[in-house]
């Protein structure tokens, strides 16, 4: 009798274990998936301020596309920009990587101005909006910086990259981009 209950409490017991892992397992997923919503092709409306840090208002628009590839089942992405207006033209690149650690995503853009990547923006979604920070250089001084992803649906989301001087007190937005499909 003894044996039969230390039997069946064993099984029991190796069933939670089981069923307690592949809940951890699948809450360890939970953010594979934010950026699913990016791959395709996507038009895209970029509006970036004149002079950074100078009080300025002035906006310079530029349009073009977005492409997005999907990379590892989703685990990463892969994106494409190139924007231009009458006097000028923007290409770049983003490489997104999915942490099951930390389920966070890590954002690294690459201009081809630089030829170089920058420092990963790192975050995730919550709430159907994007938070994404990283401290860099700019101009000779540390700033904070903030990516933002909102208003996501089939068929458009929103982009805005603001910085910080005071860390994270007061945010001057100097990127917006709108992609619409």
């Amino acid at each position: 009798m003894r044996i039969a209950f230390a039997a069946r409490s064993l099984g029991a017991a190796l069933c939670l274990l089981i069923v307690a892992g592949a809940v951890q397992a699948k809450g360890a997923d939970l953010h594979q998936h934010d950026f699913d919503f990016e791959w395709g092709t996507w038009n895209a409306h970029l509006r970036l301020l004149a002079h950074r840090f100078a009080g300025s208002h002035d906006w310079v628009d530029y349009h073009g596309t977005l492409v997005v590839h999907k990379l590892w089942n989703g685990k990463a992405n892969i994106s494409e920009l190139e924007v231009s207006n009458s006097r000028s033209r923007i290409e770049g690149g983003a490489l997104h990587l999915y942490d099951p650690q930390t389920q966070r995503w890590s954002v690294t853009f690459a201009s081809s101005d630089t030829g170089t990547l920058g420092v990963s923006n790192v975050g995730r979604f919550e709430h159907g909006l994007g938070t994404f920070y990283d401290h860099e250089l700019y101009r000779g001084r540390l700033i904070l910086d903030r990516w933002l992803f909102s208003n996501v649906t089939a068929h458009a989301f929103h982009f805005e990259q603001a910085f910080s001087r005071d860390n994270g007190k007061t945010w001057e937005t100097n990127l917006i981009i709108d992609y619409t499909r």
